[in-house]
């Protein structure tokens, strides 16, 4: 999709797309058990730790960093699972997901936009999840056995 604006600076009329935005998306595992967020912010409900990657940062740091902030775990064995992009993932707007999985020893704390944080059976996961969290656990799951 595509707009018009004018250049500020020559007056000259050019064209803005408009993109889907990156973002990342983390499974955590800790002892077989996987770490969801309760999110703060629309859409409400539990959640795979995950957020925006920054202008200027690679989609490796961009994972650290949101499981970092929303969970307060250092990950390791960091690795790329699969990138999710139906349009309609996220009801705010064209989101494309990369995500990936890592390992995580330690108690979770919520933070950043997390307003609650809990290791999960994946025989015991939450009805319903954000976004198309249940799909990209189940995918995890399958490709693990």
């Amino acid at each position: 999709m595509q707009t018009h604006a004018t250049c500020p600076h020559c007056g000259k009329r050019t064209t803005r797309y408009r993109n889907p935005l990156p973002t990342v998306d983390i499974i955590i595992m800790i002892s077989e058990k996987i770490v969801l967020i309760e999110r703060h912010n629309p859409p409400q409900g539990w959640a795979l730790p995950g957020g925006f990657v920054d202008y200027g940062e690679s989609l490796e740091e961009a994972a650290l960093r949101e499981a970092r902030e929303e969970t307060g775990l250092e990950v390791s064995n960091l690795r790329q699972f699969r990138a999710y992009s139906d349009p309609k993932r996220d009801p705010r707007q064209h989101n494309i997901s990369i995500v990936f999985c890592a390992d995580a020893v330690g108690q979770p704390i919520a933070g950043d936009d997390a307003k609650n944080v809990r290791l999960f059976a994946v025989d015991e996961l939450p009805a319903l999840l954000c976004f198309d969290h249940a799909r990209i656990i189940d995918d995890y799951l399958a490709a693990k056995k």
